[in-house]
């Protein structure tokens, strides 16, 4: 298998360059033929020539693959993209600002916690089961998050009073 790399990875590599627009999408494909290649190495031939044919047809029925999975993945993005051009973004002020990085200094789990509750609209114990755990360890989370909200917006008391209320639209809109 090796040898077979190093004398058909070139020629193979420059097969997916001239069938992609990127260098990077022609290194995946390259991997995921070899990949493909060592998964079936069973049925490798065992002629040179004959070997360096099958490793083609490999390369095509991964290329084919590769051009449906994007057809398809473009396909169902399409949709999303339209509600994206539609989309409504409010502006961003600088109490925004200050919401958005208070909330990015918390540690990972309260992080995620506070922003499922206060970004999300989630209540309490659908975020607890979102990130799989028990509700008294998100009622903890939840509580020692808001204290250090406080603390960091204490220059803003308008958008620490607005995290007392879970799920609040204020708390959302001043958290977006």
């Amino acid at each position: 298998m090796t040898l077979l790399h190093e004398t058909i990875a070139p020629e193979l590599l420059r097969y997916f360059l001239r069938r992609t627009t990127e260098p990077a999408d022609a290194a995946d494909l390259l991997a995921e033929a070899f990949l493909v290649a060592w998964r079936r190495i069973r049925d490798l031939p065992t002629d040179d020539h004959e070997a360096k044919l099958w490793m083609y047809g490999v390369a095509g029925r991964v290329h084919g693959n590769w051009v449906r999975g994007r057809r398809r993945a473009e396909r169902l993005a399409a949709p999303l993209r339209a509600q994206l051009q539609n989309a409504v973004v409010p502006p961003v002020d600088d109490e925004a600002l200050d919401v958005r990085a208070a909330v990015a200094a918390l540690p990972n789990d309260q992080r995620e916690l506070i922003m499922l509750v206060y970004w999300d609209g989630l209540p309490v114990p659908d975020a607890a089961a979102a990130l799989s755990i028990s509700l008294t360890t998100a009622r903890g989370r939840v509580h020692r998050a808001k204290r250090v909200l406080r603390g960091a917006l204490a220059d803003a008391p308008q958008s620490a009073a607005e995290f007392d209320r879970p799920g609040s639209p204020a708390a959302v809109r001043t958290a977006d």
